[in-house]
């Protein structure tokens, strides 16, 4: 019987969502963290939960080709896969997306999902950093220590300079309070902005040091210029705003997305955030575009970057689930009104409820573009839409999270 803090040898089975690999023992499932598929190790048994026990990489007995010397502490934040060769990570996440839609979508995929490449340095344009005792930093993955960004190499050199004379220009008793900050910069890294949460609010002369701070541009936006074929795309965005994340693929994510609308169509953009798709979908296809967004932060964002698609682009500020009650019963006494061609979905983390999907359903568009950074809640997603009588025609990742066991699907359904 397996106990905590006990010292067990494991072969390496495959790969977990989330970052652990599954090995057995006992007749019990271990998810172990530190090593790779195909490997023999010791590991340690950390807790035991119902019907799977955890556990830890202490040492390795058959080490995979693939594993290398980490370049940071694998625990601190984003670099839970830095043990493992940057090829094979894309490999393991390929695996992790095909047996989500096996296991837990029961849909077959039309063939295995190929994982584009990004750099691993300098990815990152928005983060959430923690302070404590006058130290910025990430969490060490499962607690609340405070580990160096810059060791993780997530941040451009440039990023780290700045938010270490931020966090000396702050280091005053009046600056306690301050508990998280986010960092937002564009893509070409020549805007970069924070934004400070704190348990009261922050005195003037905090308030002013964090303003002359060297490498931060004054007030809460950033703009990004996207060159894409056929056109650009200019988009300001809130420091609080969502927007996808990895500088070094965001070109191909939109260009990817956008050339799955036909040229001219009728499109609907839910969870729209600034409009990255929407407002690229209108400018470089053409496109008549309903973008919806229920982050106020972000509709804002969405409404000012409208103007670019010269009335191409409408928008609506509420939650998806209302709008998607809504709109049927509006478009159904519409005689001719216009059928939607292609409908994106970009939902956070927690997939759509199912009153929105109830909605999507209801909106009965030829395709639906699908795109989530989590494959457990797109696949259970995809179950119930492939039900509906679509079926999947392709499915593409991009690596928008190198040495994390994240990674950011597209899956289109096209309707049978």
């Amino acid at each position: 019987m397996l106990t905590p803090g006990q010292i067990v040898a494991l072969t390496i089975d495959k790969p977990a969502a989330g970052g652990r690999m599954i090995a057995r023992v006992e007749g019990r499932v271990v998810l172990v963290g530190g090593a790779i598929p195909g490997e023999r190790v010791q590991a340690r048994i950390e807790r035991i939960g119902k019907g799977v026990a955890f556990a830890e990489t202490m040492a390795v007995d058959e080490s995979s080709a693939d594993r290398r010397t980490p370049f940071t502490d694998p625990a601190c934040g984003g670099c839970l896969y830095a043990h493992i060769a940057y090829p094979r990570q894309l490999e393991i996440k390929s695996q992790v997306i095909a047996d989500a839609f096996a296991r837990i979508g029961r849909v077959p995929l039309p063939s295995a999902v190929a994982v584009a490449a990004s750099p691993e340095d300098g990815y990152r344009m928005r983060a959430r950093l923690h302070m404590r005792d006058g130290r910025l930093g990430f969490f060490r993955e499962g607690t609340h220590d405070l580990c160096d960004p810059r060791s993780t190499r997530q941040l451009l050199p440039a990023s780290c300079d700045t938010l270490d004379r931020l966090s000396a220009a702050v280091r005053s008793p009046g600056s306690a309070s301050i508990r998280e900050v986010e960092l937002s910069e564009n893509v070409e890294a020549t805007e970069r902005v924070v934004h400070f949460e704190a348990s009261r609010p922050l005195e003037a002369g905090v308030i002013n040091a964090i303003a002359s701070t060297e490498g931060l541009t004054p007030g809460p936006y950033v703009t990004d210029r996207l060159s894409l074929g056929g056109g650009a795309v200019t988009l300001r965005r809130h420091v609080l705003s969502f927007f996808q994340g990895n500088r070094h693929l965001l070109h191909n994510l939109v260009a990817h997305v956008v050339e799955r609308v036909p040229i001219g169509g009728t499109v609907v953009d839910l969870y729209a955030g600034a409009g990255l798709f929407a407002v690229s979908a209108a400018v470089l296809r053409g496109a008549r575009v309903i973008a919806v967004e229920g982050d106020r932060l972000a509709a804002e964002d969405l409404h000012a970057n409208a103007a670019m698609a010269g009335g191409q682009l409408t928008t609506a500020h509420q939650a998806v689930e209302n709008f998607a009650a809504w709109y049927p019963k509006v478009m159904n006494k519409m005689a001719g009104g216009p059928a939607i061609e292609t409908v994106i979905v970009d939902p956070p983390r927690t997939g759509m409820s199912r009153e929105a999907l109830d909605g999507l359903l209801s909106l009965d568009a030829s395709r639906i573009v699908y795109i989530s950074c989590d494959v457990a809640t797109l696949a259970r997603d995809a179950h119930r839409i492939v039900n509906a009588g679509y079926t999947i025609a392709r499915a593409d990742a991009f690596d928008l999270f190198p040495n994390t066991p994240h990674v950011e699907t597209v899956v289109v359904f096209e309707r049978a």
